[in-house]
């Protein structure tokens, strides 16, 4: 197990560019599974939860082999239908591979998942909506196990907009005989990159960037070979345009699509931060900031997966700030380790309220999840002192090439053995 440590204050200069999306290329990822061609997938990032389902695909028979930045999935000869618990409990996303499996091969057991402990995030809208398609559903053992005789097309209405749920269906629905609407869908960028590659292979989706989708069912063995790339990761820009903020420092976000972004930029633009965007890139102009007072939502609006971050540069803003989370009942678990480095926050049920110009010394502190670790390198940087962050492994799962990015930006960070 390694830490990092992290000296500060920091002062940053420089440009970074953003990798691919983990949250669009995993969904991908399982979509490989609908093909019996090669698909090609360009600049993969290196992260944990990639490596988890490029195992994952492997299990099930999907040779896959690297060239430079490129790496290349051969479906053509899956031998097992079974996503196993080892590799799923580590990792939420791997249910995505119960559509894909389902609709190409009529069968597919997946053990339920596991991932970040930020709260309950149950698959009934997966496996209902799937029943409505045509799929008898089996929960025995910790394992579902869906079956079919051959899946139809239906009108499915999610009664919340749910990302994964989304997703499943549309994979599950590609081949399913007839027209699938699918209502209430998710609108997050990464739900528009799937229906893109989904396209791209031979798939028949309309209503892209809206609420409905409609998917016109096409034969098993009907896709192409193709080559993909996935969008930009949009957590990991909002990510770096904070630790440009707190740091008061000018630096510039590039490789990515900004509009991805606008409920970010257009929060901190409210608290006094100035930017200069660009096509593909972002400059972080030095200033000062205040606070705010936001509520997570989905898509368009603020995204939960930048709260924990958002928490951490409020602690260093020049007037107090209220953030509320809609979407997750358990995702304060940064708010302790940031009162550790000295942050005056206070929680009422789903709401913290952070005080002003919070004067930040270095202490240990411990990462309880992905988008929480991200927090607590953002108040780091901002740390009198040197911090040493533990659990590094759940940064490993979000994030591509950490230490790198932040040495290229000035920041003086180490990774290191536990044990050292």
């Amino acid at each position: 197990m390694d830490k990092l440590i992290l000296k500060g204050p920091a002062s940053l200069s420089g440009s970074v560019s953003i990798s691919r999306a983990k949250n669009a290329y995993l969904p991908i990822l399982a979509g490989v599974l609908l093909s019996d061609k090669p698909v090609h997938l360009k600049n993969l990032p290196n992260l944990r939860d990639i490596r988890t389902i490029k195992k994952l695909l492997s299990n099930l028979g999907v040779v896959v082999t690297e060239k430079e930045n490129i790496t290349t999935f051969d479906p053509s000869n899956i031998t097992s239908f079974e996503a196993t618990y080892d590799l799923v409990k580590t990792m939420r996303a791997s249910i995505l591979v119960l559509g894909p499996l389902l609709a190409r091969f009529k069968e597919a057991k997946v053990s339920l998942p596991g991932g970040c402990a930020i709260g309950a995030r149950p698959i009934d809208l997966h496996l209902t909506n799937m029943e409505k398609l045509g799929a008898k559903i089996d929960l025995t053992g910790g394992y579902v196990h869906a079956q079919t005789e051959g899946l139809v097309g239906n009108r499915l209405v999610l009664n919340f907009p749910s990302v994964g749920a989304t997703e499943n269906l549309l994979m599950a629905a590609v081949f399913a005989k007839g027209v699938t609407t699918i209502e209430n869908v998710a609108l997050e960028p990464e739900i528009d990159d799937l229906v893109c590659f989904l396209n791209a292979l031979g798939s028949k989706i309309e209503g892209i960037g809206t609420a409905t989708l409609t998917v016109t069912g096409v034969p098993v063995g009907s896709f192409k070979e193709i080559e993909y790339e996935a969008i930009a990761d949009r957590i990991e820009a909002s990510t770096y345009l904070m630790a440009g903020l707190i740091t008061h420092s000018e630096i510039t976000i590039t490789d990515i699509v900004p509009k991805h972004i606008d409920s970010v930029l257009s929060t901190l633009e409210d608290m006094g931060a100035k930017f200069e965007v660009g096509k593909t890139s972002i400059k972080v102009l030095k200033g000062e900031f205040d606070g705010t007072t936001v509520d997570t939502a989905p898509y368009p609006g603020f995204p939960t997966d930048v709260q924990a971050q958002l928490i951490a540069l409020a602690t260093r803003a020049n007037t107090p700030s209220i953030i509320r989370e809609k979407i997750f009942e358990n995702r304060f678990m940064h708010v302790p380790e940031l009162r550790r480095l000295g942050a005056n926050i206070i929680l009422k049920g789903n709401t913290a309220v952070i005080d002003a110009n919070n004067s930040l010394t270095a202490a240990p502190v411990m990462c309880t999840d992905l988008r929480a670790s991200a927090a607590l390198i953002l108040a780091a940087l901002a740390t009198e002192g040197t911090t040493e962050i533990h659990r590094v492994y759940h940064l490993d799962r979000g994030y591509d090439n950490l230490e790198s990015k932040l040495k290229a930006l000035g920041v003086d960070i180490q990774r290191v053995s536990e044990d050292s």
